[in-house]
């Protein structure tokens, strides 16, 4: 029994090739950045920012950890120690973060939370984008009615119009 037993594992155990899988690579391929360029992934990362900033964590903390490349030059000079307007002046220059920019502006200046302002400029964000694609639908459904339309139309002269009438002059004809 014990030479049977002793037989199966020879055959099952792993090759050499099989082993060197199991070992950690010493350097693993370095990853492709994950692009979050849409605008839910947008409002997703201000969402971020706003419980980052609700949670107590300073600005620039919030930030980096929301991943908002965008705004790593705010957090850098805010985290050197710049003056807020001077600090959130490159991101006013982007069209994606200006509105946070201003907030932010606004709120170094009264003591306002930007929690909210983040969240506010999230859902701005996915209504936005929900607005676009409800547009870019209805868009679709003109392109694709206007195509059935001029194939439909002579179908239904054809077939209804035009059997109508020759059924009436038959029988007026007649």
């Amino acid at each position: 029994m014990t030479f049977l037993l002793l037989a199966l594992a020879v055959l099952v155990a792993p090759t050499g090739r099989g082993i060197d899988r199991l070992r950690p690579r010493a350097h693993d391929p370095p990853r492709r950045p994950v692009k979050a360029g849409g605008p839910f992934d947008r409002a997703a990362a201000w969402d971020l920012l706003a419980a980052c900033l609700r949670a107590g964590l300073p600005v620039p903390t919030a930030i980096q950890a929301a991943g908002i490349g965008e705004l790593s030059q705010v957090a850098e000079l805010l985290r050197l120690g710049a003056d807020p307007v001077t600090a959130w002046a490159p991101a006013l220059d982007r069209p994606a973060t200006a509105p946070l920019a201003r907030a932010a502006r606004r709120t170094a200046r009264s003591g306002a939370a930007l929690a909210g302002q983040a969240a506010e400029l999230a859902a701005r964000t996915r209504a936005e984008a929900v607005n676009e694609a409800e547009a870019k639908a209805q868009r679709a459904a003109v392109a694709v009615a206007a195509p059935l339309a001029l194939c439909f139309l002579p179908a239904f002269l054809c077939l209804g119009v035009a059997s109508v009438v020759l059924g009436l002059a038959d029988r007026f004809l007649i």
